[in-house]
């Protein structure tokens, strides 16, 4: 079993940024794939960014040039930098770990970020 916890989330002006966190409850970057979805209200999750185990990294066309996904292992932790926000940024940003080729998947609870002036 995995926790994922998500921080970092909040209020921000178009223009602005912010770093989400997702803290693991144990090691798991070397196997599991990291990623960070988005919902929006009445829309569908969509994918963000995904980290491999193997450190490659992908991006949705919309996070491209404006969102990095970084991981620290030494504290289990996985990052999403968010620059330049635009209000449809708006969503609940959860975080995801994939174990790739068994199925195991773990999902975070998620965090509230609001890109409005």
């Amino acid at each position: 079993q995995v926790q994922l916890v998500e921080s970092g989330g909040g209020l921000v002006q178009p223009g602005g940024s912010l770093r989400l966190s997702c803290a693991a409850s144990r090691s798991i970057f070397s196997i599991y794939a990291m990623g960070w979805y988005r919902q929006a209200p009445g829309k569908q999750r969509e994918l963000v960014a995904v980290l491999s185990s193997g450190s490659t990294t992908n991006y949705a066309d919309s996070a491209k040039g404006r969102f990095t996904i970084s991981r620290d292992n030494a504290k289990n932790t996985v990052y999403l930098q968010m620059n330049s926000l635009k209000p449809e940024d708006t969503a609940v940003y959860y975080c995801n770990a994939v174990l790739v080729g068994v199925g195991l998947e773990y999902w975070g609870q998620g965090t509230q970020v609001t890109v409005s002036s």
